[in-house]
């Protein structure tokens, strides 16, 4: 497909990386020259320097049009407008970053009368993101499928976990709980693993269930932990905003701590119900004297990520409460998911990277059986991506057993008309109307059809 990005920031970036794997046409727009040219000169694609919400500019991206415009500037203002100038040049679809809590009233209108094809809120989207996670605290992320019904986690094996040393094949006879360990990542290696891989500490899970499941799971290995009640968060940012807003839906307590005066002034004016302090929030005592050690989670949403990860840490030592830090820098993250730092992270750029791929995977087929839902697991090597089965597709009603299914592939959930969720067996087959969990290192899957091998 033909896409335009405009803006060259910490998603837009993340976006050309991602779309020119994904063998799409891609031309990037930015107002600085040398942010253009830097990334013309790592991928496979084309620059032009200027504002992109300016029709001349856009016009030398794709004359008459692209098949998708993504704007993400750093401007909710121009992002609208560089959507309006892309209809304009008969560009089919268009999303817009749109980031201010001021535009929420206004999404409908945008969507309907300005003919947005979708709108990310960065922010919003990883507040509910962070409210998963503390709705379910023993992963270190929760991914949801089919209407929630079917739900995949992230799990790291500590040293003395009850699962390491456990070959796959005796998962259910150990348990006696009906879930799939569907992806490992150990070190800088990443299994599908069959019923011969066995755990070892320091392993990172991706374990798929429905919730009751899961819940179930950790309960019998004596290692969950109930839903947060009492929440410490440091940072009053946007994303506090709105996670606080979740979170109250959820019936928990929260406290905000932030050192700008004008910021808890308009936070504690904002969310009324919630004890907004004026501090230092890399104080020990002052943490202290808010009663970190009573808290059920603990999130820390600076603007630097490493006062995140030191906080964060700090937390840890503290306290055995759930632990969440905001990073954006790849690095970081990388080096503390390796190490076991913190219990979980989470990154702007990449919930809005992975929802707009989601998008893109979608507009590629135009039949039934395209990408309803997407998930980017270890770092993006690692797809969970749900299908709908309609009955059109050629192994419908073959078991799966009698399935050539391509390498490094896995189903790792079936879920009927009727809500029935299954974790599948080679007895198993797909049925006209069912969702369908396929788990992948092959990252360009568009089309159910995809997962056998030719």
């Amino acid at each position: 497909m033909k896409i335009v990005i405009v803006g060259l920031g910490k998603v837009g970036r993340a976006l050309t990386q991602q779309l020119t794997a994904d063998r799409h046409d891609v031309v990037v727009i930015d107002r600085k020259q040398e942010l253009v040219e830097d990334i013309v000169n790592i991928h496979d694609v084309r620059g032009v320097s200027g504002n992109g919400a300016c029709y001349e500019v856009q016009a030398q991206a794709f004359e008459n049009g692209a098949d998708l415009l993504i704007a993400a500037t750093d401007s909710d203002e121009i992002n609208i407008l560089a959507c309006l100038v892309a209809k304009k040049l008969k560009t089919k679809h268009t999303i817009a970053r749109i980031r201010n809590p001021e535009y929420e009233q206004q999404l409908r209108i945008m969507r309907g009368e300005l003919g947005l094809s979708m709108i990310i809120n960065p922010e919003k989207a990883t507040a509910r993101e962070i409210a998963r996670i503390l709705r379910f605290p023993s992963a270190m992320k929760l991914e949801q499928f089919s209407k929630q019904r079917f739900e995949l986690v992230e799990y790291r094996l500590g040293a003395g976990n009850p699962l390491e040393g456990l070959q796959l094949s005796d998962l259910y006879r150990s348990i006696r709980v009906k879930v799939l360990i569907c992806a490992v990542a150990r070190g800088k290696q990443i299994f599908i693993p069959t019923g011969s891989f066995t755990l070892q500490a320091g392993d990172t899970i991706y374990l798929t269930a429905t919730p009751q499941e899961l819940e179930q799971f950790f309960r019998r290995l004596g290692l969950f932990k109930a839903r947060a009640t009492n929440v410490m968060v440091v940072g009053a940012s946007r994303m506090a905003y709105y996670l606080v807003k979740e979170l109250s839906e959820m019936s928990m307590h929260v406290t905000l701590i932030d050192s700008n005066l004008d910021r808890c002034q308009e936070m504690s004016e904002r969310l009324p119900g919630t004890l907004v302090i004026h501090g230092d929030g890399t104080d020990a005592e002052l943490l202290a004297e808010e009663g970190l050690a009573e808290m059920d989670a603990f999130v820390a949403l600076t603007g630097l990520d490493e006062t995140n990860i030191i906080l964060s840490m700090y937390a840890s030592r503290l306290t055995d409460c759930k632990v969440v830090a905001k990073i954006n820098r790849q690095s970081f993250a990388d080096i503390v998911t390796e190490k076991g730092l913190v219990d979980s992270l989470v990154s702007a750029g990449a919930v809005t990277t992975e929802l707009i791929v989601q998008y893109v995977r979608a507009m590629q087929n135009s039949q039934a059986t395209n990408v309803h839902t997407l998930h980017r697991l270890v770092g993006g090597k690692v797809e969970a991506l749900e299908f709908g089965v309609t009955a059109d597709v050629p192994f419908a009603g073959v078991p799966l057993r009698n399935l050539n299914l391509k390498n490094n592939l896995l189903v790792a959930g079936i879920i009927r008309e009727n809500g029935e969720t299954l974790i599948p067996s080679g007895n198993d087959s797909f049925r006209p109307g069912d969702d369908v969990i396929i788990v992948t290192t092959n990252t360009d899957l568009t089309d159910l059809r995809d997962i056998v091998a030719k």
